[in-house]
């Protein structure tokens, strides 16, 4: 219950920092957008049909699809962004009518986008969907194999065209930008936090190094076998992933074992497991 309630609110407020984005930055600047969005813009230019009801509709309709087709599990997970996105989106166009927070169509392109990448990146950190236009990619995955990255956006551009249609070049071109900067904004947030440092070492007292990373660091280290390439030594390099805060207590840790280690040090995007994504389990040595 916990789990849910903490769920349901970071969907509602990932739901409601889109609807603001929407209603600030989008539709008072004549933006194009891709999604759900850019498919009830697209009705509001050409039947002048409102845009929560346009949204509302098809969430519900890809709600239903993804019910039957996807499964309940999947249903369930998108039901909140279903229900609450249309309904913010209402409120928030209520309250904000006819006030402009800025008439400079480039602000308007990158906190539009920041706004969406942040609502994205919000719901999809904890593993719920937004519903509407992420399910036809999902259905192409499920039946035919195109990868969902690929189907997104192609709908994406394609409802871009229709939107340029009614759109000036300057707008649709600004439009073009903010859907990057949701994209690169949408990216960053989600490796944020969970990119990890790895170090490779290579030492004369690999298992004296070990064992001091072990009691000093609380972490732990894997021992690959290798032969230096000059003189064919036989060797063990020590391979540890720590957090990019512990780099500088790190190196100074392996010099203070072996001034002349060698290191090699690379950023890792994503890390799962023990002391990671899971808590840490400390077993007996063998």
């Amino acid at each position: 219950m916990k789990d849910f309630i903490k769920t349901f609110i970071i969907v509602v407020a990932g739901n409601l920092v889109y609807a603001l984005g929407v209603c600030l930055f989008i539709i008072p600047s004549g933006l194009i957008t891709g999604g759900t969005t850019g498919i009830a813009l697209i009705a509001n230019h050409a039947f002048g049909i409102s845009i929560s009801p346009v949204v509302a509709v098809f969430n519900i309709a890809m709600f239903v699809l993804g019910f039957f087709l996807l499964g309940r599990s999947f249903a369930l997970n998108t039901l909140i962004s279903t229900v609450f996105y249309p309904l913010l989106l209402g409120v928030v166009q209520g309250i904000v009518g006819d006030f402009i927070l800025t008439d400079d169509i480039l602000l308007c392109a990158l906190f539009g986008g920041l706004c969406i990448g942040i609502s994205l990146a919000m719901i999809i950190r904890i593993g719920a969907s937004t519903g509407g236009m992420d399910i036809p990619p999902l259905l192409l995955k499920k039946f035919f194999g195109i990868p969902v990255s690929v189907s997104l956006y192609v709908f994406d551009f394609i409802i871009l065209i229709g939107q340029m249609f009614f759109t000036s070049t300057r707008e649709s071109l600004y439009g073009i930008l903010l859907v990057i900067v949701y994209t690169i904004t949408l990216d960053k947030l989600l490796a944020l936090g969970q990119s990890q440092a790895q170090l490779q070492i290579v030492t004369n007292y690999p298992d004296k190094l070990k064992e001091t990373i072990i009691a000093e660091m609380d972490r732990g280290v894997t021992m690959l076998h290798g032969q230096t390439g000059y003189l064919g030594i036989e060797t063990d390099v020590l391979q540890c992933v720590i957090a990019p805060r512990e780099l500088h207590r790190m190196e100074v840790l392996i010099h203070s074992v072996d001034p002349n280690a060698f290191i090699v040090q690379s950023r890792v995007s994503s890390v799962t497991g023990r002391g990671f994504s899971r808590d840490k389990k400390y077993l007996e040595a063998i």
